[in-house]
């Protein structure tokens, strides 16, 4: 039988003690990641379904759409593709009217891939904008400084992210 002052016993039986429920807490954060993430792939390839491309692409029209225009070589490296892979990506994106190349004038032997926004506006805007504006609808019950606080942590679990993906490609 457990003695009264046993500091262990009581531990022990404290359901609400504050690293447990710290514990918990950051369990069914990293849980709400995981799912988020999930969702998101699910969503990007019904979207690029929808707008009649595939996955690799829209990732890359996504990338070219943050990144501004890029050289084909940048491309494949922020999308850890071959050369030879972002050649077909650009091929298909191309041909489908949503990017052009042109040679970079200040090194013909480079090409800049530019997106085509009348095509974007067209075709993707429409399946993204219903998630947006949800989105929208969202940071608008937070304050200015909750949605900061909300976005540093966000860039803080990109760039770990962002680390483990240079980890996984270089080993």
């Amino acid at each position: 039988m457990e003695e009264a002052g046993d500091e262990r016993g009581w531990d022990a039986e404290q359901d609400g003690s504050p690293d447990r429920a710290r514990r918990r807490l950051e369990s069914e954060f990293l849980l709400a990641v995981r799912r988020a993430g999930s969702v998101l792939q699910l969503l990007g390839a019904a979207s690029a379904d929808k707008i009649g491309i595939n996955v690799t692409d829209l990732n890359c029209l996504n990338i070219l759409a943050l990144g501004g225009h890029l050289t084909a070589g940048e491309l494949a490296k922020r999308t850890g593709l071959t050369t030879a892979s972002i050649t077909g990506v650009l091929d298909r994106l191309e041909e489908a009217g949503f990017v052009r190349r042109e040679r970079d004038p200040g090194d013909r032997r480079r090409v800049i891939v530019r997106l085509e926004a009348g095509r974007g506006m067209r075709d993707v805007a429409p399946v993204f904008a219903p998630v947006i504006a949800a989105w929208r609808a969202v940071a608008a019950q937070y304050t200015d400084d909750e949605l900061r606080l909300i976005l540093g942590f966000q860039e803080q679990l990109e760039q770990i992210m962002r680390d483990r993906l240079v980890e996984l490609r270089s080993g």
